[in-house]
């Protein structure tokens, strides 16, 4: 992993601080449907405080006396944060549920209601966050780069969760692939994760430094705007361009797996370069069942907003800002383009009995 991935609009001049106390990070899970009151799947709608999303998985099993597999959830949330999210538990049958009994540390039932359909993986809109950064040393410069990043994306990295403690899930990648066994799905499924997230930040990372994140060349996979749908850069004229920069495509790097690249060109030989330098990956992932996929490599910010304030009570400049990601997108990859912060929780993360971080 590069020692400090390249910045899009430069390094940040301004300093803050994130997560002096975990309400200054708030997330709101989308679902792109509502539970239909009858079904096998009970949909419980959460808030949690200081708790990841396994731990509270496993617990609902223990209170429902179900198997860890039969709870599930659309996708992982950050431990040290407010987050709200959905949980799905697999109970057959007509039995009508009071949750008012349960009780778990950190957590406090919204609602819940039966559903027709398994929760899956992956099966949400995206999130809403609403994160406070204190002690803002510039809030001029911090205020324009808002601007420009509303205005032009920001690379769409992996956020540092994706890669655990010190970057301990990479490790175990490199140890899966060279043969240790990992009986853990779940712990297994993030390391691999992990290295296909490595691969694709070093294409943005290259691709940055190359001066060639905003360029569309001969040869680029492009994926259209709200859709997976990619195609093939046979050509690239003034229209294309234009589309480009208005955000009706993306350019797309690869996330790592079994078959061949769509890319062609100079685009397919700096994806190989970058493969190569990561042999044991690229080999590896393969292996255990993962696909080539592509994957958009600028991330637009929508429902953007911004508040500024003076903490009178201890004279600093507090910063609030609020945006939706698409699923799978880090509030953490918006913040690094936005201010060089100081993350007040990293001091605590010795590795939790709770399970794995996202």
């Amino acid at each position: 992993m590069a020692t400090e991935l390249a910045y899009l609009h430069g390094k940040p001049e301004s300093t803050g601080l994130l997560r002096s106390q975990m309400s200054d990070f708030k997330v709101f899970e989308q679902l792109p449907f509502s539970p239909c009151g009858e079904g096998e799947h009970l949909y419980v709608h959460i808030r949690k405080t200081g708790a990841n999303t396994i731990f509270v998985a496993r617990e609902l099993a223990k209170y429902f006396k179900v198997k860890e597999p039969l709870v599930t959830y659309a996708g992982l949330k950050d431990r040290f944060a407010v987050t709200e999210q959905w949980f799905g538990v697999h109970v057959p049958g007509k039995a009508e549920y009071d949750l008012s009994d349960l009780t778990i540390e950190g957590v406090e039932v919204l609602s819940y209601k039966r559903h027709n359909k398994k929760l899956r993986t992956g099966a949400l809109t995206g999130n809403r966050f609403e994160l406070v950064l204190r002690d803002v040393s510039d809030i001029k410069a911090l205020s324009q780069r808002w601007e420009r990043i509303i205005a032009q994306g920001v690379p769409n990295y992996f956020g540092e969760q994706r890669f655990g403690i010190d970057g301990g899930n990479i490790e175990r990648a490199e140890a899966l692939f060279s043969g240790q066994k990992v009986k853990d799905k779940k712990k297994r499924g993030m390391y691999l994760s992990a290295a296909r997230s490595l691969i694709f930040n070093e294409v943005i990372n290259y691709r940055i430094k190359e001066q060639l994140f905003n360029t569309i060349q001969v040869g680029d996979v492009a994926m259209l705007s709200g859709t997976q749908s990619v195609f093939c850069v046979d050509a690239v004229d003034e229209q294309l361009t234009k589309r480009l920069t208005e955000n009706d495509i993306d350019i797309t790097a690869p996330m790592w797996g079994a078959g061949e690249l769509m890319t062609t060109k100079t685009p397919l030989q700096l994806e190989q370069h970058i493969a190569e330098q990561h042999q044991s990956f690229a080999t590896g992932l393969p292996k255990f069942g993962l696909k080539q996929e592509r994957r958009r490599i600028r991330l637009a910010i929508t429902e953007a907003d911004i508040s500024l304030q003076v903490d009178q009570t201890n004279s600093e400049n507090v910063v609030t800002v609020s945006f939706s990601l698409p699923a799978g997108c880090y509030a953490t990859t918006v913040l690094r383009e936005l201010i060089n912060y100081q993350d007040m929780t990293k001091r605590e993360r010795i590795e939790p009995n709770q399970g794995e971080h996202k």
